[in-house]
C-alpha cells in the first residue's frame, strides 16, 4: 500500500502536472481575469523551473558533498542501494542501467582499490512486475562480469523502498558481527534520507555519496539564463526526493 501511495504522490508532485493543470484552467475558466492569472502562472512556472542556474543551485544545496577516494579507509562491507536499473521485458538478456549506476561503479572502484572487502546490494522489484529480476540480483550480475568473486557479493532482494533497505540490511548485518566497519553508498541526492533510515535501524556506518547531479555554480550564459529542459526535469527529481524525506520524517522512518 505504501508503495502505491508513494507512486501516486510522485505523480501529484510532478511540475509538468502543475503546468498542464494551469494551462487547462487558462483554457476552460469562464473568468477572463482568472484565465490570465492561470496563463501567467504557467509561464512564470515554466521560466522558473527551466532556469539551469536555479536548478543547479537547489541541487547543490541538497546533495551530500563528495568524499575523496584518498580519504576512504578500509571497510569490511559496502552497502549499495539500488534504484538504478530499467525494466525492458522484451530484452531480458542483459542488465539495463540508468542514471545512478555510479552507486555500483564507484563501489566497484573502492573494492578494486582494496578499500572494501564485501559488497551488500539491497533492493527488490521496483516496478511491481512479478517477472522482473530483483535489482540486487541484476547488479550482482554486473559485479560478477567485472570479476568480483561471488563470495564477496551479498544480495538483499526484498526491499522496495529506502526504509526497507535499512531494515532488511540491518537484519543482515546482525547476522555478520564480524562486519564492524560499514560504508553506505547511494546517490548524493538520496544520502540524506538513506542515512536517516539506516541510523533509525541502528546501523553504524560512514557515508560515501555517488552519482552527483550538481556542480559548483557557474556564471556563464548557458548556466544562468538560457532555458534548459534538463533543469525542468531535475526539479521533478529534487521535489520527489525532498517530499520523500519529509514524509519519512513525519512517519518516523528517519
Amino acid at each position: 500500500m505504501f508503495f502505491v501511495l508513494s507512486k501516486t504522490l510522485d505523480f501529484l508532485l510532478m511540475p509538468l502536472v502543475w503546468l498542464l493543470l494551469l494551462l487547462c484552467l487558462a483554457l476552460f475558466l469562464k473568468s477572463a481575469k482568472w484565465r490570465r492569472i492561470s496563463l501567467g502562472s504557467a509561464l512564470a512556472l515554466l521560466l522558473l523551473l527551466s532556469n539551469p542556474f536555479l536548478s543547479n543551485l537547489a541541487w547543490y544545496a541538497w546533495e551530500a558533498r563528495a568524499v575523496p577516494v584518498s580519504e576512504v579507509g578500509k571497510y569490511d562491507v559496502a552497502v549499495v542501494l539500488t534504484g538504478v536499473t530499467s525494466y525492458f521485458p522484451d530484452i531480458p538478456d542483459r542488465v539495463h542501467t540508468r542514471k545512478g549506476a555510479d552507486r555500483l561503479l564507484h563501489t566497484l572502484q573502492l573494492y578494486r582499490l582494496g578499500k572494501v572487502s564485501k559488497i551488500v546490494i539491497t533492493g527488490g522489484k521496483g516496478f511491481l512486475k512479478d517477472d522482473m529480476v530483483p535489482e540486487a540480483e541484476q547488479l550482482k550480475r554486473i559485479l560478477l562480469l567485472a570479476g568480483v568473486p561471488e563470495t564477496d557479493i551479498i544480495t538483499e532482494p526484498r526491499a522496495v523502498n529506502t526504509r526497507e533497505n535499512a531494515l532488511f540490511t540491518a537484519a543482515l548485518l546482525r547476522q555478520h558481527p564480524e562486519w564492524q566497519k560499514v560504508l553506505l553508498v547511494t546517490s548524493a541526492f538520496h544520502m540524506r534520507r538513506a542515512s536517516g533510515c539506516f541510523k533509525k535501524a541502528g546501523v553504524s556506518f560512514d557515508s560515501y555519496p555517488a552519482d552527483f547531479s550538481a556542480s559548483v555554480p557557474a556564471l556563464t550564459p548557458e548556466a544562468t539564463i538560457v532555458p534548459n529542459a534538463v533543469a525542468f526535469e531535475n526539479w521533478q527529481h529534487l521535489i520527489h526526493e525532498v517530499a520523500g524525506y519529509v514524509v519519512y520524517k513525519v512517519l518516523g522512518y528517519c
